[in-house]
């Protein structure tokens, strides 16, 4: 029997909210209780970004610092993504970067929050406001961060390790580029490892602006 993973849709195409504009789409997502992270997370964490954004950056949820700030990508593995779209030529103030979870998931140690990873019920309840922000959007170019984003965008089994730097197809078309998440980076101990992994992120970054200007990138393809 096939698993569930290998036959749902993509989370992001099950029915989701509908709003004329992100700022609408961003007040209703403050009051969002439509999984239980809600009751121990600080704030929703919103999506932000231009509206005429060409790529959206998908990653997997708000880590604590966002949590606090209520901003997505400025903990230390955004700081990386900075760094390493700086590396690749693209500003990141031109792309919209968002998050399939929009609740800040974890443990407590101490006075320590630490990271657990969504369950699928929690990515597929939230893909309730991604795919919102999808439509209202319309990019060129969605780039999934990591397992997570990837699972939400494809909705079934597909091999982050096998698809990494290639360019896919959701299933209503969508092209999208699937690479690491950067907190991968941060986990890596051995500086070698840590730098060589880095430069390869860097690589599959600069497909984005290789996509965008149509240059030497092959046509996107279901897997």
């Amino acid at each position: 029997m096939a698993s569930r993973t290998s036959t749902s849709p993509p989370a992001f195409l099950e029915p989701h909210a509908k709003a004329t504009s992100l700022t609408v789409l961003r007040r209703h997502a403050k009051s969002c209780e439509r999984c239980d992270l809600y009751k121990n997370a600080t704030q929703t964490v919103f999506g932000e970004g231009p509206f005429e954004a060409k790529v959206i950056l998908v990653g997997e949820q708000p880590g604590d610092q966002e949590d606090v700030a209520g901003r997505p990508f400025v903990g230390p593995a955004g700081r990386l993504l900075d760094e390493s779209m700086t590396a690749a030529g693209i500003d990141r103030s031109q792309c919209y970067v968002t998050n399939a979870v929009k609740h800040f998931k974890f443990e407590r140690r101490g006075k320590r929050r630490l990271h657990m990873r969504p369950a699928a019920g929690e990515i597929q309840r939230c893909a309730w406001w991604l795919g919102a922000e999808l439509d209202i959007l319309r990019a060129n170019l969605i780039v999934a961060l990591g397992a997570t984003a990837l699972y939400s965008l494809m909705g079934r089994a597909v091999s982050l390790t096998n698809e990494r730097g290639r360019v896919l197809q959701t299933a209503n078309g969508m092209p999208l580029l699937v690479t690491i998440h950067p907190s991968y980076l941060l986990r890596i101990r051995d500086p070698d490892d840590r730098d060589r992994e880095r430069r390869r992120f860097v690589a599959d970054l600069r497909i984005i602006s290789s996509h965008l200007n149509l240059q030497n990138i092959p046509a996107p393809h279901t897997v």
